[in-house]
This record gives structure tokens, C-alpha cells and sequence, in this order.
């Protein structure tokens, strides 16, 4: 199963050539994964987060940190600006021990046909606790609560 994350676009990510620029494409992704994965608040019941996937506290006392370690970007065509918010697909295509890779595509809106992908990307990230600065195991709910995300990982186009 996948994740859809509708992302309004802002004029000002576009560049001067009149497509969304390279940094703006990082925001983008982070915007919808911050939306996928993390609350604001007390998890004490993690099953009450508006997303069943959103179990990780990003309140200021949060004492977990997520720290990407890793991020890989293919722009398969330039994206023009889009006035209805964008379709960000995700999914996680490994859970380890302490960290879980991110995979999206970003598309055009939901409902446009043909549903142009505009780019690939993948993330991985490492849980760390907030007070060792070490990382720290996948706990049972978040595992629980990201288990039915998972699906096969992207290949990406390679060039010697």
C-alpha cells in the first residue's frame, strides 16, 4: 500500500527557466514525509495520530531526532508549475533496525490523465534518540504502523 500526499505548489518554486527547481524538489519531498510520518503532541495512544503512519513525535520535547543519512533524487521530466497540489506517492521500501528508506514519486495531481511522474527519490533515515545522540531500534508500533507501507523499492537509472 502507498501513501498520496496532495503538496501545493508555491510560485517561488519555480526557477528562472519556468520549472520547479532542484531545492525546492527536497522540500517538497520532506513537506510530504514530515506529513507521512511525524506529529505534533503526545503519542500515548499512537493509534489516535491522523495518519495511522504519523508515530513519530516532532514536538519540541520529542525524544526521538530522525536523521537522513541518506537521500537519491532522479528527475525523470521538468515539472511546470501546477495549480491543484501535486500527488507525492510514498512508501517505505526497507525497515531495519533503526532506520527505514523512503521511496516517492512525485506526479501530477490525482485524477490528471495521463499522471505524469515527474520525479523519483528515495530517503533513509536513522531514528536517534534525543538525549545519547545514538540511534535507536524501531519500536513495536511504529513498526506496527508502517509494516502495511511497505513495498518494493525503486530502481533508479545508473550511469557509469
Amino acid at each position: 500500500m502507498r501513501l498520496h500526499v496532495p503538496i501545493q505548489l508555491r510560485w517561488s518554486d519555480l526557477d528562472a527557466y519556468g520549472h520547479v527547481n532542484n531545492a525546492s524538489m527536497l522540500k517538497i519531498l520532506e513537506e510530504a514525509r514530515v506529513f507521512a510520518f511525524w506529529v505534533d503532541g503526545d503519542l500515548t495512544d499512537p493509534s489516535q495520530a491522523e495518519w495511522s503512519t504519523a508515530v513519530i513525535d516532532a514536538g519540541p520535547a520529542a525524544d526521538t531526532k530522525s536523521v537522513i543519512s541518506r537521500q537519491e533524487i532522479e528527475y525523470v521530466r521538468s515539472m511546470p508549475y501546477i495549480r491543484q497540489p501535486i500527488d507525492v506517492e510514498l512508501w517505505i521500501g526497507h525497515l531495519g533496525g533503526a532506520s527505514l528508506d523512503v521511496y516517492y514519486e512525485i506526479k501530477d495531481p490525482v485524477g490528471t490523465q495521463p499522471q505524469n511522474t515527474y520525479v523519483k527519490a528515495s530517503t533513509t533515515l536513522v531514528l536517534v534518540d534525543a538525549v545519547t545522540d545514538r540511534p535507536r531500534r524501531i519500536l513495536p508500533h511504529e513498526r506496527a504502523a508502517w509494516e502495511p507501507y511497505l513495498d518494493a523499492p525503486l530502481t533508479f537509472r545508473r550511469r557509469a
